[in-house]
């Protein structure tokens, strides 16, 4: 079992958030426990949106059930059907999960049996609530912020050395079907994983005007590199789906596919190697890997083979399409990363040691 930073920040938070309330002087400090469990989220910027929401949430809970305790009381009915004008107030303002969560919560501790007046004591639950979702904001922002920067381009290297380290396997013919099938299923997962990243990544607001420039490039940059290990992910597919009938190719047209898909995999190491400075770039010229590709002409040969025989090298025009598709991207990731480094010479990615992010 292996502890992830937003495991460790939940507890920090929670135990912020009861402390503050003993130290306040609130009558139930639990409350404050419950939404800081709620508030925290994976990133600066969804934290902040959280605050909003769930203000909002709060304020709804609190007020739909003091004003039911004034006009009909706090019996176990009525607090039933205050929860339902919550959760359709909630739904109405198109809220998350954890803002109704917090609506929930606070319209069952506002409607609680007291000897206070309604209105006082629904004030210290809306305080604890928002005292507890205010703790989660400050350890989100001050406690182990996340690097999504590094930690994408981390994941992206990973995922892309396994999928081409298969690609190499598998064009040769030495991979166990069943387990290719099982890592395939497995990848999948691992890409989802990365464009969740991305896309907490793309999120996250950059305050000073001198660092939006090279974010906006970065972020350009990620997609394109993202976008290529996706189109070797479905080479990779493709591949597997016509393994069983690579004897149907002739061998010289087997062994031009294997020496293509030879050329684009090391080029698409070398991109990576060159975007992590652990090898030169040279800005003025191509990767000599992917300028000695030939895909169209190989691509032409599956064509060839097709139009004699429709029936016996169909499911190879997948393949041709993926080749195309997937040297086209590199080629594009390459001149983006030429642009880049026109700008950015100096910069290095720090990869940082494996952690969960959940």
């Amino acid at each position: 079992m292996r502890f992830g930073a937003r495991m460790f920040k939940t507890g920090l938070a929670v135990a912020i958030a009861l402390y503050a309330a003993m130290l306040i002087g609130f009558p139930s400090t639990v409350f404050a426990g419950f939404a800081a469990v709620f508030a925290v989220q994976p990133s600066i910027y969804q934290s902040f949106k959280t605050i909003i929401k769930q203000l909002q949430a709060n304020f709804i809970g609190v007020s739909t059930a003091t004003i039911a305790s004034y006009l009909i009381g706090n019996d176990p009915f009525v607090v039933g059907i205050a929860v339902v004008i919550v959760i359709s107030l909630c739904r109405f303002f198109k809220l998350e999960k954890s803002a109704v969560s917090i609506a929930l919560i606070a319209v069952i501790s506002v409607m609680e049996t007291t000897d206070m007046e309604i209105y006082e004591f629904a004030f210290i639950r809306f305080s604890s609530l928002m005292l507890g979702i205010l703790s989660a904001f400050l350890v989100n922002l001050l406690f182990l912020p996340p690097k999504y920067e590094t930690t994408l381009f981390q994941h992206i290297d990973q995922v892309t050395k396994e999928i081409l380290q298969w690609l190499r396997v598998t064009t040769r013919h030495l991979s166990d079907d069943p387990s290719l099938k099982k890592e395939i299923k497995r990848l999948s997962g691992d890409l989802r994983r990365m464009d969740e990243i991305y896309a907490l990544f793309q999120e996250e607001r950059v305050y000073l005007q001198k660092n939006r420039l090279i974010r906006t490039r970065k972020l350009v940059v990620f997609r394109q590199l993202i976008k290529v290990t996706h189109k070797s992910f479905s080479v990779l597919k493709s591949i597997q789906s016509v393994d069983n009938r690579a004897d149907l190719i002739p061998d010289h047209v087997r062994e031009e596919l294997v020496q293509e898909i030879d050329h684009v995999l090391h080029a698409h190491e070398h991109m990576l190697l060159g975007f992590m400075r652990k090898i030169k770039r040279h800005e003025q010229h191509p990767i000599q890997h992917l300028s000695d590709s030939n895909i169209p002409k190989l691509v032409d040969a599956l064509l060839d083979l097709y139009q004699k025989n429709e029936t016996d090298y169909l499911t190879f025009l997948p393949l041709a399409t993926m080749l195309m598709t997937y040297h086209y991207e590199l080629e594009h990731l390459q001149t983006l990363l030429s642009s880049y480094d026109q700008f950015h010479t100096s910069e290095k990615l720090e990869i940082l040691p494996k952690r969960d992010l959940e």
